[in-house]
């Protein structure tokens, strides 16, 4: 689905990702998770187009991402931030019909497919007549995907989704997310700097330490077999652990 081929970015004198090749496959769940700072969401952005690597490709879809065709790649992947980037002088409803009024929907499938998919967010229909300042920060993010997922497309790139959130707000939506992920089948890419929420939702964990891929596995694979030592403390100042590590 993504691939990302010696990819080097900086900005000034910093270095955002240094030489970095990864793929993601179709269907999979990979969280991306390191330190602030350490280039997480400086992928995410270079895999919507919304910025350009200084050197190296990116391909969606076995295409190459060039400039020409960003938008419509764009309109491919949902695309989730932290407090969920909701325009606050639009209902919810209208918040979800931006992209699918852009795309030529009819307000009769524009209104099926909220319907649709507040139910599947576990929101009452009434949330859609409401403004983003009445709801809560819960229900925020959970609209925020909603509006992620309103085109049905193939992928979901999520920056630090739950980060603003309460514990248990957090806990709740992260077992929703679970099981959302099982059921739609997408590629989902999540940034996060929680490896125990990294561990909880994705089955592969890609660890970032100034610009590099400082280890590419399972949340046991880094518990239990650290590539070096930035790896360890990075592990250690978690205090969790994965079932089954030592």
């Amino acid at each position: 689905m993504f691939s990302l081929e010696q990819i080097s970015k900086h900005y000034g004198e910093v270095v955002a990702l240094d030489d970095v090749t990864l793929g993601f496959g179709v269907g999979t769940v990979s969280a991306i998770v390191g330190s602030s700072g350490s280039g997480k969401s400086t992928l995410l952005r270079l895999l919507l187009g919304l910025q350009w690597p200084d050197h190296g490709r990116i391909r969606v879809e076995g295409q190459l991402l060039e400039r020409s065709i960003r938008l419509a790649i764009r309109r491919r992947i949902g695309y989730v931030i932290q407090e969920g980037g909701l325009f606050p002088h639009l209902t919810v409803r209208d918040n979800l019909a931006l992209l699918p009024r852009h795309l030529g929907w009819s307000r009769e499938r524009i209104d099926a497919r909220a319907h649709e998919l507040a139910a599947l967010m576990e929101l009452p229909e009434s949330v859609l007549r409401r403004y983003p300042t009445e709801l809560s920060g819960g229900q925020q993010q959970r609209v925020a995907l909603m509006r992620a997922l309103m085109t049905d497309p193939p992928a979901l790139l999520m920056d630090e989704p739950l980060g603003a959130l309460d514990p248990l707000v957090r806990a709740e939506l992260q077992e929703r997310l679970q099981q959302l992920f099982v059921s739609l089948r997408k590629t989902v890419l999540l940034v996060t700097h929680d490896l125990g929420e990294a561990a909880f939702l994705a089955s592969r964990i890609v660890l970032i330490h100034d610009g590099r891929v400082a280890q590419d596995g399972s949340a046991a694979d880094l518990y239990q077999r650290p590539a070096d030592e930035f790896v360890r403390r990075f592990v250690a100042a978690q205090r969790i652990r994965p079932a089954g590590a030592p």
